[in-house]
């Protein structure tokens, strides 16, 4: 049974949950998580679906906010368990007809990159590493708004989000009004080839990026350039990483219940002051309460609309989840990893740590996309996809090879439980018609096992509202100061000792840590904790 009281209770044990209450813990807080499923983690965990020894990062695959991440470094992950790879061949398209692939290798090959582009277009190589090693150039302007409370507006400045977008513009050399664009808009002005346009509009849209949506240029170029070609695979599964921040958190000294699914936020006079838990037992918060659980979950279901204004309840209900973020995932255990038809003119592709399968042309892309946006299952099931255990040999038996890959599909409430699951059985049999087109060898024959993983599975496990990873769309007025809703911006809620954390907080998804980090610094200012980030010269 947990204790009776503490300084702070999180809601949910998601990595953004581990580190808010590793962070108050730190600061003096006696701090206890509780988390609805058997582990810690949520979406960073790893999965044997397919078949004994092969190991499947369900959700979260690659780790790009590692350079940045101020609890990684903050709580030395690294002596915790947690191990990074950083391959090489980073980023690939291979084609059907077995022409030259395109290949994005890491920041310590540029010209590497360089000479894969160029087999299409000589600008477009040029190009694409010149705007990479700006982005190098300038993380800290990236870093600087990724790990800092959102900017609020000011009556000479009304749009600071678009103050970020201006400074970003002009990092990379770029025209003001870029930032206003589309990512399709951006790509399309950018570069030349087809080619390279089907590999960035696929790596845009993996951020949750609609390639057609305008104003959202600026999260283009975030997701092209500053997060990408410095991706992570864990070493033995993602859950390694989550492990390791439980540790984090032990080390310091907080309290972890699992199994235990919080179903109300206790309310006296106007302030958060404990939780009730699904066996009916209450545990007192003497201090705060933060929630990592979805902001629908949390300000509908657990504090309840009568605890509202009718504001706050109408913001809630209004905020948008999916569909320009949802994913579903597959998982293969494979007698041998693809080998694609496009590797002949460089054997790379058969190496590359994401690789973009089923698309040949910007025009498919846009095709796929749009049926996912208007509630369809994609017609052209292509997908982003990782062969882990090419890198890291633990991901499967000696000799086998374990594959997941993502498609970008419609919101879980689109389709019935029934419907889903004709998906389920189905989707991944036309994958791999399609797959084989571009690697002949992926045929059924070569698949040991496999699973996929809808939308409403994710949310029925993972809590990802709608198969939105994001748990809220990424669109102009859900960014930046209107993330989840410009009242709520600030981590704090209209509930007195009740804070939000989760990814529907700036700056959004993705395991960076970012909107703990940032909640833990308005925290820090109402209860006068030590302001950890000041003692280091990060700048954040």
């Amino acid at each position: 049974m947990p204790k009776k009281v503490y300084d702070a209770i999180i809601i949910g044990g998601g990595h953004l949950g581990l580190t808010l209450g590793a962070y108050l813990q730190r600061a003096g807080m006696q701090t206890a998580v509780f988390e609805r499923r058997h582990e810690e983690g949520s979406a960073v965990y790893t999965s044997e679906c397919t078949a004994a020894g092969f190991l499947h990062n369900l959700h979260s695959q690659f780790m790009e906010y590692m350079d940045w991440m101020p609890f990684y470094h903050d709580f030395k992950l690294d002596n915790l368990g947690s191990r990074l790879i950083y391959p090489e061949a980073q980023a690939g398209i291979a084609f059907s007809d077995g022409r030259p692939p395109i290949i994005l290798y890491n920041l310590n090959n540029f010209e590497l990159t360089r000479q894969s582009i160029s087999q299409y277009s000589k600008h477009d190589a040029d190009t694409f590493v010149d705007l990479r090693q700006k982005a190098l150039d300038g993380e800290d302007v990236f870093a600087m708004y990724w790990y800092n409370p959102p900017e609020q507006p000011r009556a000479e400045d009304p749009d600071p989000f678009n103050t970020f977008g201006i400074a970003l513009m002009e990092t990379f050399g770029l025209p003001h009004s870029y930032a206003r664009s589309s990512a399709r808009s951006i790509i399309d002005n950018l570069f030349e080839s087809p080619e390279l346009r089907t590999l960035l509009y696929r790596m845009s849209v993996e951020w949750g990026t609609s390639l057609e949506m305008q104003n959202m240029g600026y999260v283009a170029m975030v997701s092209l350039f500053f997060i990408s070609l410095n991706w992570r695979l864990c070493a033995g599964g993602t859950h390694t990483l989550a492990h390791a921040m439980v540790m984090a958190g032990v080390r310091e000294g907080m309290d972890f219940y699992e199994s235990s699914e919080v179903v109300k936020i206790m309310i006296k006079n106007g302030k958060a002051t404990g939780v009730r838990l699904a066996d009916g037992s209450e545990v007192e918060a003497s201090k705060l309460v933060a929630s990592n659980a979805d902001i629908k979950q949390t300000l509908l279901g657990m504090v309840g609309e009568d605890n509202l204004s009718p504001l706050w309840v109408k913001r809630t209900k209004d905020f948008k989840i999916g569909p320009t973020s949802v994913v579903a995932s597959t998982a293969m255990a494979l007698h041998e990893a693809p080998r694609y038809k496009s590797a002949r003119f460089n054997p790379d592709i058969n190496k590359t740590f994401y690789t973009v399968v089923g698309f040949d042309t910007p025009q498919e892309m846009l095709e796929y996309c749009r049926d996912a946006l208007a509630g369809r299952i994609p017609r052209l099931p292509g997908a982003g996809t990782w062969v882990n255990s090419l890198w890291d040999p633990t991901y499967a038996p000696a000799g086998k090879h374990s594959l997941c890959g993502w498609f970008f599909f419609p919101k879980a409430s689109t389709h019935t439980r029934a419907e889903w699951e004709e998906v389920r059985t189905s989707y991944n049999r036309y994958f791999l018609e399609r797959f084989s087109r571009w690697a002949p060898n992926m045929t059924h024959a070569n698949v040991i096992a496999d699973f996929f993983y809808t939308p409403l599975d994710q949310q029925d496990e993972m809590r990802l509202m709608e198969g939105d990873y994001m748990n809220g769309a990424v669109c102009p007025n859900q960014l930046g100061h209107n993330r989840p809703f410009q009242e709520a911006s600030m981590y704090r809620t209209e509930i007195e000792g009740l804070y939000l954390c989760g990814p529907y907080m700036h700056p959004g998804g993705g395991v960076s840590g970012g909107p703990a980090y940032n909640a833990f610094k308005i925290i820090a200012e109402d209860f006068g904790l030590q302001k950890f980030w000041e003692d280091n010269d990060r700048g954040y």
